[in-house]
């Protein structure tokens, strides 16, 4: 009977499962129990402990002197927390690494230059390793992204194609921003007609609610959601202004002036 083959997984495609990690840790607090443990056995070297910020050179201590816990549960304690301790040095060595080498490569530091310092003897596998490396960056940055916190998958095709979705969005984001920037010069100067020709408006009701968030929000409109919320507020004004004429056959604007800027501000908002 024939075996079924495995299909093998796209290098492009995302990790389906994330990777469990230890994440962000008080190093310096669990290097202090760790002392605790140490000095409560009376261990004699504990005054040659590196400091608790000095994560490795303190585990190389403790990992020495390990004999000296003589209760079995201290043991247990110990070990337990230094086996978190060397995992959290291990996810941290791949994000420094790979930042030491995108530095080393923005100083222009060949790839045939750092080949022998990544472990590899050629150009294109210390850019390759380069590349796996970079994805553990790249999954840190996901992890922390409240839109996109698929983790990448560990190949020099998923980091390129993530870095090709990002420059996309990054992109498709510029390009939005120009647009509302671009609105805005012409939304912002229709929004300072209708206050200014706010007398002649008929402000009852919801308009007179949507005409204050217009008032407060112009003056600071700087940011994209501001810009936003400046375009939301003219688009309810002038829906008011018109529920206001459907339902008591008057119309919205008692003076020529108010008049045009009403009728300005729904061109825009229509067009």
């Amino acid at each position: 009977m024939a075996r079924s083959t495995r299909k093998s997984t796209a290098p492009t495609k995302p990790l389906l499962k994330p990777p469990i990690r230890i994440g962000n840790i008080d190093t310096a607090a669990v290097i202090g129990e760790l002392r605790q443990l140490h000095e409560a056995a009376e261990d004699m070297n504990v005054d040659r402990m590196p400091a608790d910020e000095e994560l490795f050179g303190a585990l190389l201590h403790l990992e020495t002197h390990a004999d000296a816990l003589k209760d079995e549960r201290a043991q247990r304690e110990s070990a337990i927390k230094r086996v978190r301790l060397w995992e959290y040095l291990r996810e941290q060595v791949d994000l420094h690494q790979s930042k030491a080498i995108e530095q080393a490569r923005a100083a222009g530091v060949q790839w045939v230059d750092l080949a022998p310092s990544l472990a590899v003897n050629a150009p294109s596998a210390a850019y390759n390793k380069a590349k796996r490396l970079q994805a553990a960056v790249l999954t840190e940055e996901a992890d922390r992204s409240p839109v996109d916190k698929r983790p990448v998958r560990r190949t020099p095709e998923a980091v390129r194609e993530f870095e090709r979705l990002a420059a996309a969005k990054a992109a498709a984001r510029r390009r939005a921003e120009a647009e509302a920037a671009s609105r805005h010069a012409l939304l912002s100067p229709l929004a300072q007609r209708l206050i200014e020709q706010r007398a002649g408006l008929d402000d009852e009701g919801e308009a007179t609610y949507w005409l204050d968030q217009i008032a407060e929000v112009l003056t600071e409109c700087r940011t994209p959601t501001q810009l936003v919320s400046l375009e939301t507020y003219v688009k309810a004004v002038v829906r008011e202004l018109r529920k206001i004429e459907r339902t008591t056959a008057r119309p919205a604007a008692s003076t020529a002036d108010a008049q045009a800027a009403y009728a300005a501000a729904a061109k825009l908002i229509d067009g």
